[in-house]
């Protein structure tokens, strides 16, 4: 047999289904795709979700570079009197060390920020978070995240694609690919990176952070771009109007039906969405960028560096714009967070760009009512050593990489608000109670937008893979 014919029969009517795009406007395309046949609306799988959804859509606040639980989140007073005092062995167990601090003392270093309870809850928080502490009402903490990872990359991939190594879908690819999207105009997944605004402590992000790996390319996230045009290459040649391109682009789908039916190559199908979605997104994109029709009270609820393009705040005034536009999975990367020195000016630095506007999110979202079907996510890839990395006494001192516990937090659809979920040592070190891995997190993901994260599946290379790889529960304590 042939290789085409062999690809051909490969190409099971669910697998090809899930890969076409719907809602795409194109005849020729959909035609192509078949409509009428059991497909989802939206472009996803049929038969999802599975069960009554919480979440709609996401909002993933990326925070790269590994935030200090120990001098954010998780209140440890007891450690001021292990200042300068080595980690006990106890309490480490053996536990690997990055090289950066394998060689050195384990001094214990307390925060030297205050912390003080919030809301109803009473969730303890430094004096860095005013803005997450003036709607702690509303989040669920959970303080005893862990991961096996130890260093940037591997942890961001794992938590981005259920997997260290790189080369697998990321969560917004999956999301798309089983739930497809609410968007016409927009595409099912968003990205948009920001930086600290003195450009310190940067964290490379890769592609394959928000990839489609072996799922279609269509799938991938869009990201936008912080200057300049927003999306690179979608507006028209000079002298080519709108009329023209749409006449290139309706030939351009009949040629590529044609060839999809000589060879069955399904990535076909995911050109022509992407020259579909790419037209639409011409009138979509100026538009919602164009944040001139935003209030002054919107910018003063989301901060000083709101009205900055590219920043974290204007980029989280456009989450909450693509939200309304229906768009399913939006995620922000912020670098900065890698404060292996000079912690006290780093953090404060990090906090000063990204607090108030993540909590301003979360206002602004519960004042149009969009908080009740949106998932709000904050996390980074791990936590950081509650021991000094360098010396105590240093006035630069940081500290080191720590995947043992760390915290991250959830608000919005489908989550306890005001809930503090799991605890740490009297070290910020390791879980004592109500663990969460990685994979767990995602099951939980899953679970609010109506997954089983055991059926959400696609099979590559003889393997039905998922994003919870093979593990992962449900946390069912968080649910609201």
């Amino acid at each position: 047999m042939d290789l085409l014919a062999k690809n051909r029969l490969a190409l099971t009517r669910r697998e090809f289904l899930g890969r076409g795009a719907t809602g795409i406007g194109a005849a020729a395309l959909g035609s192509l795709l078949g409509r009428g046949l059991g497909q989802a609306a939206g472009g996803g799988l049929a038969g999802f979700p599975q069960f009554a959804a919480k979440a709609k859509r996401i909002i993933y606040l990326t925070q790269s570079g590994a935030p200090s639980h120990t001098d954010l989140f998780d209140y440890k007073p007891g450690l001021k009197s292990w200042r300068g005092k080595e980690l006990p062995p106890s309490v480490r167990m053996g536990q690997r060390l990055t090289t950066m601090t394998a060689s050195q003392k384990l001094a214990i270093q307390p925060t030297e920020f205050k912390f003080s309870p919030h809301g109803q809850s009473g969730a303890w928080l430094s004096e860095l978070l005013p803005g997450i502490g003036a709607v702690a009402d509303e989040i669920c903490f959970i303080k005893s995240m862990h991961t096996e990872a130890i260093n940037h990359s591997p942890g961001m991939t794992l938590f981005m694609t259920g997997s260290q190594i790189p080369g697998r879908p990321s969560m917004g690819a999956w999301l798309n690919y089983g739930l497809g999207s609410e968007s016409e105009e927009l595409p099912g997944y968003v990205v948009m990176m920001s930086r600290d605004q003195h450009g310190t402590c940067g964290q490379l992000l890769f592609d394959y952070y928000y990839g489609s790996g072996f799922l279609p390319s269509r799938l991938q996230g869009v990201k936008f771009r912080t200057a300049g045009e927003p999306v690179l290459y979608l507006s028209n040649p000079k002298g080519v109007s709108r009329a023209v391109r749409r006449g290139q682009l309706d030939d351009l789908a009949r040629l590529n039906e044609m060839k999809f039916r000589e060879v069955g190559d399904p990535e076909i199908t995911t050109r022509i969405a992407q020259y579909e979605m790419a037209y639409r997104m011409q009138m979509s994109v100026p538009e919602l960028t164009d944040l001139s029709d935003e209030p002054d009270y919107i910018f003063e609820l989301y901060g000083k560096h709101s009205r900055t393009p590219g920043t974290y705040a204007a980029n989280c005034i456009l989450a909450r714009r693509l939200a309304e536009r229906g768009v399913r999975f939006i995620q922000l990367f912020h670098v900065g967070w890698d404060t292996h020195g000079s912690l006290s000016q780093q953090l404060r630095m990090q906090c000063d760009d990204t607090d108030l506007a993540s909590g301003a999110l979360i206002q602004d979202l519960r004042a149009r009512g969009l908080l009740d079907d949106t998932l709000v996510i904050w996390a980074g890839e791990f936590g950081r050593t509650p021991y000094v990395q360098g010396k105590v006494d240093a006035p630069k001192y940081g500290r080191d990489h720590h995947g043992r516990a760390f915290t991250v937090w959830m608000a919005g659809a489908g989550v306890k608000p005001g809930y503090i979920h799991g605890e740490t040592d009297d070290f910020a070190y390791n879980v004592t109670r109500d663990p969460v891995h990685v994979h767990d997190f995602q099951a939980t993901i899953l679970h609010l937008l109506g997954i089983d994260h055991e059926q959400l599946t696609f099979k590559y290379q003889g393997r039905h893979y998922r994003l919870t790889d093979i593990h992962g529960q449900v946390v069912q304590n968080v649910l609201a």
